[in-house]
């Protein structure tokens, strides 16, 4: 069986690990959690996940490098997640 989120730019094995221990499978389970919830449900399951993890699912979704993001989308994806974690959680 292939593990279609390793067929996405910048998901390697740990992040499609993770993104499955919070029931995101596919292409379509990420396009519908959409980046911001992605990370904040793998920060919330434990997983010691940094920034360009954020960064990495946005790119995987725009099918872009993440260092190709522009510095205001990082900055407007970090909002975000200031928004839906708590203080030093993000």
């Amino acid at each position: 069986m292939t593990d279609e989120l390793l067929a996405l730019k910048n998901l390697g094995k740990t992040s499609a690990q993770w993104l499955h221990a919070v029931g995101i499978h596919n292409a379509t389970d990420l396009r519908r959690a959409g980046a911001v919830q992605a990370y904040c449900a793998v920060r919330h399951r434990g997983f010691r996940a940094s920034k360009v993890l954020l960064y990495a699912i946005e790119g995987a979704l725009r099918d872009v490098h993440w260092s190709e993001l522009s510095c205001e989308r990082k900055q407007s994806l970090n909002r975000q997640v200031a928004a839906l974690l708590p203080p030093g959680r993000s």
